[in-house]
């Protein structure tokens, strides 16, 4: 009798704490900084992607947008912290992602940033010794460095002082939150490095994607591997000049064949791809204009 007394009283108490304790970190989410597309008249729409992700107690920036002043005033109108941030990703080197790091870094100079790792690139890299081939019979004047080989140096970034952190396999920052790089192999942007943002949740992967230029379905593959089911995705798609074809193709696929749960497709997606999308996944479809509050569930 004692026994069942003393779990009539503990049990509430451990449930009760188990459930403080999910919510102690506050909702999982995902907050919209920065596109071209949004329904509040208070923040500046620009062509670029942001935004905040909020995952098991991790506040993470997704990407920087186009311009560091309309990045700063959409951070300020929606109020977010970016000092209290716990780590930075941006997907890949272009400068609708990238721009607003010359305000991150103003407010939050030390934070810890992941990029993708390239020889030479916005983010810096080290270059090994012995990257280039020597010939000794060459004068001096046309040798690199008079001929002398350098030791490992570094190639240079507008953001010199910033804690890049460079990513080239895929990587658990944290507890169940990952990063996955791809490689574009499409004309255009051949050999583009980008960064994926993946959350194992029980549901299934949430992804967070920045333009997708390597292709959404290769994302998918290269994430799959962790977890066969996608429940989410967020972000832009690259399909902005897509041929119709090949949006509905797409669109199908992602609805029948992967499963999607939800998708909230945003930026470079375009708007043929936001209506096509729409019409497949019905009421699994999530508007994510900037403003928008996406719940991760």
């Amino acid at each position: 009798m004692k026994v069942l007394v003393a779990l009539f009283w503990v049990l509430p108490c451990l449930l009760l704490g188990s459930t403080v304790a999910s919510l102690a970190h506050g909702p999982d989410r995902v907050t919209i900084l920065y596109d071209a597309f949004g329904e509040s008249r208070n923040l500046k729409l620009d062509w670029g992607f942001s935004s905040l992700v909020e995952y098991s107690g991790k506040k993470i920036l997704f990407d920087a947008g186009n311009n560091a002043e309309i990045f700063a005033a959409n951070t300020k109108a929606i109020g977010v912290d970016l000092k209290s941030l716990d780590f930075v990703v941006i997907s890949h080197r272009h400068g609708d992602h990238t721009s607003g790091l010359n305000y991150l870094l103003k407010v939050n100079p030390k934070v810890k940033i992941y990029v993708p790792a390239e020889t030479f690139g916005a983010f810096g890299s080290t270059l090994p010794k012995g990257f280039y081939k020597s010939v000794d019979s060459l004068p001096e004047e046309m040798r690199y460095f008079h001929g002398e080989e350098p030791e490992p140096f570094s190639s240079g970034s507008p953001w010199a002082e910033a804690n890049f952190v460079r990513i080239d396999t895929r990587t658990e920052v944290a507890p169940g939150i990952f990063l996955i790089p791809t490689v574009s192999k499409t004309p255009g942007t051949f050999e583009l490095r980008e960064l994926t943002l993946a959350f194992d949740t029980p549901r299934g992967l949430v992804i967070v994607v920045g333009c997708s230029h390597s292709g959404i379905e290769e994302i998918l593959t290269a994430a799959s591997s962790m977890n066969p089911h996608i429940h989410m995705v967020v972000g832009g798609l690259h399909l902005v000049k897509a041929p119709d074809t090949e949006i509905e193709r797409l669109a199908n696929a992602l609805h029948d064949e992967w499963k999607l749960d939800r998708i909230a497709p945003g930026h470079c997606t375009g708007e043929p791809a936001f209506a096509k999308f729409k019409q497949v996944f019905g009421e699994s479809y999530l508007y994510a204009g900037l403003g928008s509050v996406l719940e991760i569930r």
